[in-house]
């Protein structure tokens, strides 16, 4: 089981750097069919990445998102997904050029970290798991779209004319609400994940909120993105400032996953 998860990780991982290639070789040379050919090379990557993860969990006997190694390459897995949905959606390539190259840092990250299987410990034994954390990894994927959405909208406003990109990247306004459907996505995973969290800290810990470093900067987050949204609606904040929101919204995130693992141990330490 190990040894087939590993090579299907590896393919997967192959498959994402295809699409990387591919995609610089559609911006590169203007070459409209190598950006559908990365949209499948990044398609067939998600699919091995899916059955790595299927397999690693039957290997387990649980779900694979329990550790910095799972947690990781779910966090990749759900940065790939959303991202192939809104450039299937939307028909927008570019945001491929953009995103696959995030996915594939995100699993070369997941490669550096420990893969032994390990049996959960009493906290994690529970059947809020799947629900918390699975809204945590889409949420998660759906900033880190929006991030690259407000990426792509700050330079496209730097960019002189452009035939060949203006063809292939929506126009202000709509790459805009594109950004801002992204950030809802992301902040209704992140709401439910917030739930299900308090819920399952009541019965392991008997608390509903605890003030641990990562309850303390998830909420930080999800302030952060819903001070987005008033400002959006009440205050008509758009453009150029919402896409400066959606990078620093993601950027809190990465110290969410990474930064208070790392600096800031709690109760959730191992995850």
């Amino acid at each position: 089981m190990e040894q087939a998860e590993n090579i299907l990780f590896t393919a997967a991982m192959a498959g994402y750097f295809l699409a990387i290639i591919l995609n610089f070789v559609f911006i590169g040379l203007k070459k409209e069919r190598a950006a559908k050919i990365a949209a499948w090379a990044q398609g067939a990557g998600l699919v091995l990445h899916t059955a790595a993860l299927v397999i690693r969990g039957i290997a387990a006997g649980r779900v694979p998102m329990t550790n910095q190694y799972e947690f990781a390459t779910c966090f990749a897995w759900a940065l790939c997904l959303v991202s192939l949905v809104f450039i299937r959606k939307y028909r927008f390539s570019v945001l491929g050029v953009f995103a696959v190259p995030v996915v594939f840092l995100i699993m070369g990250y997941a490669a550096m970290q420990n893969r032994e299987v390990r049996p959960l410990m009493a906290a994690l034994q529970s059947n809020w798991l799947v629900f918390h954390v699975t809204t945590a990894i889409l949420a998660y994927g759906s900033f880190g779209v929006s991030c690259v959405l407000g990426t792509i909208f700050l330079i496209r406003n730097r960019m002189k004319e452009n035939g060949f990109l203006d063809q292939h990247i929506p126009a202000s306004d709509k790459l805009d609400i594109i950004e801002y459907r992204s950030v809802c996505l992301g902040l209704l995973f992140l709401t439910i994940t917030i739930i299900t969290g308090a819920f399952w800290a009541q019965k392991c810990w008997g608390s509903y909120w605890s003030w641990d470093p990562k309850e303390t900067w998830s909420l930080v987050t999800w302030i952060i993105y819903a001070l987005y949204l008033h400002l959006r609606i009440m205050r008509g904040w758009k453009g150029k400032a919402a896409a400066i929101f959606a990078v620093v919204g993601f950027i809190c995130v990465i110290f969410t996953y990474l930064g208070v693992n790392t600096f800031l141990p709690g109760l959730h330490s191992y995850a």
